[in-house]
């Protein structure tokens, strides 16, 4: 399963901090910016309104409890001051608009058209209107030609002598620009997303600090990491600090001591142990060759013998081949371990090496060779022997018939095919096949091998740049593919 790409541990801490300082820059920002504007618009608001009180509160006593257009007029003009517009109502009548020519639109709360009554401009809303109709101040803040106006609704009261009130029915409205106010508001905004952003790039480089101090010691720790599994056992990181990365360091070098010394005794135990296969075999090949001699004697001498007697002189001479050719196998692998096993290379036809191969064991009838003539390379012929006795002799004796070897070759490589058509290998055993001593079941007879065929044969090809593999075929039977370069000098050929 293809892992998904995913940002780098830079990337992913830098973006945390980057969008942690957007979340609580605006969340900063727009709280103060809600507070601040609600709080300006409460001030000017309030402030307007007890303006406009207490310049109302010069026109008392009323001269008359239905005034005219006049009268409305003064009263507007009273309520009225530099910054804002009045108009007074009651009933159907108004004081009249200023006859003036109005400011640009956007610049003031009054109408284009100076004799419109204000009902017909659309800036009172009838709900402000009962409101007000009903004795109480109210204010509503509305937008009117794309500027916010305040508009302050407030009816004149008649006091009774008894001190009690009534509504006069006489209604004031007045208008006033809040376009300073936006403006302040705006300007504080702007402050505030300029500060904002200022924290963003602080945060940035705060992130970029502190990803620094924290991905350096983690790639420290990643490089010695691929040293210690390439083998540099005495692979350590400098501790720096008292931080849980300095603890992460520590670990890691202890850990990194134990396995380098776990690893030396492994080592040593390994060294040892093939050192005593090496000398076991070696001391072991002159007592063999005397017993190879009594039990060619005794083999030759069996089917004169009694049963019994010759039973046990075949008995006695086969287990001696098959001792002999256990340590000889031991002697050719401990050759491998230490690394003195080495190629004697000629010019070969391997067409013939393979079919003088089959001919020496007398397999040339069981299988069938589709090997071509004329296919020349640089070979060790004994090691090639070896490896091609060992394939064809394992398809003949645990594979089922017909047994086939074919040679195919391109102008770099040689590639030999061994195969069989019996029931293949499990899954299980495959890639345990070339493992020293394996064997694919544990009740097979020691005479049917020491498990080191395979071994030995799959180091012979590697000796020579190739390789050995194996695989089932699609319909039945296991497949062993040796592929050798034709020349090892051959830059082409593998690798050197």
């Amino acid at each position: 399963m293809t892992p998904r790409p995913s940002l780098g541990l830079r990337a992913r801490l830098l973006s945390a901090f980057a969008l942690l300082c957007v979340v609580t820059a605006a969340a900063v920002a727009g709280g103060i910016y809600v507070q601040a504007r609600n709080a300006i618009l409460q001030r000017t608001q309030d402030a307007a309104v007890q303006a406009m009180a207490g310049r109302l509160e010069a026109l008392y006593p009323l001269r008359s409890a239905a005034p005219g257009p006049d009268e409305l007029g003064e009263i507007a003009e009273a309520a009225a001051d530099q910054n804002s517009f009045a108009v007074a109502v009651y009933g159907e009548t108004h004081s009249p608009l200023p006859p003036s020519s109005p400011p640009a639109p956007g610049s003031g709360p009054w109408s284009p058209d100076g004799n419109a009554r204000l009902s017909d401009l659309g800036v009172i809303s009838p709900e402000l209107r009962q409101v007000v109709a009903g004795g109480r101040t109210a204010w509503q803040r509305v937008v009117w030609q794309n500027a916010p106006i305040l508009i302050i609704g407030m009816p004149l009261l008649i006091i009774e002598q008894d001190r009690t009130t009534r509504v006069s029915g006489i209604e004031v409205y007045s208008a006033r620009s809040l376009l300073p106010e936006e403006r302040s508001v705006d300007e504080l905004a702007a402050r505030a997303w300029l500060i904002g952003g200022a924290a963003l790039a602080f945060a940035v480089v705060l992130a970029l600090l502190a990803t620094r101090g924290v991905l350096g010691p983690v790639r420290e720790l990643g490089r010695a990491a691929r040293l210690l599994g390439e083998g540099e056992m005495r692979t350590r990181i400098a501790v720096r600090g008292s931080d849980e990365l300095a603890d992460v360091s520590r670990t890691f070098n202890d850990t990194a001591a134990e396995l380098e010394r776990l690893v030396g005794q492994l080592r040593e135990m390994e060294a040892d142990a093939r050192r005593f296969v090496a000398d076991v075999s070696h001391e072991l090949r002159t007592p063999l060759a005397a017993l190879a001699a009594v039990a060619d004697v005794l083999g030759e001498e069996a089917a004169r013998l009694p049963e019994p007697a010759g039973r046990a002189a075949r008995l006695v001479s086969q287990e001696t081949l098959n001792l002999t050719a256990l340590v000889n196998d031991l002697i050719e692998i401990s050759r491998f371990d230490s690394g003195v096993a080495a190629l004697a290379p000629n010019e070969v036809d391997v067409a013939e090496l393979v079919r003088a191969t089959l001919r020496v064991r007398g397999w040339s009838e069981r299988v069938d060779a589709e090997v071509p003539a004329g296919v020349a390379a640089r070979l060790d012929p004994r090691r090639v022997d070896v490896i091609l006795a060992n394939l064809v002799g394992n398809a003949l004796r645990h594979g089922e018939p017909p047994v086939s070897v074919r040679l195919r070759a391109d102008p770099h490589w040689i590639t030999l095919e061994v195969r069989d058509h019996g029931s293949g290998l499990d899954e299980a055993v495959l890639p345990h096949v070339f493992d020293r001593f394996y064997k694919a079941s544990a009740a097979r007879a020691r005479s049917e091998g020491s498990g080191l065929g395979l071994a030995i044969a799959r180091e012979n090809a590697r000796l020579h740049r190739g390789d050995l593999t194996v695989a089932n075929a699609p319909d039945g039977g296991a497949v062993f593919t040796l592929r050798l370069p034709r020349r090892a000098s051959d830059p082409d050929g593998g690798p050197e």
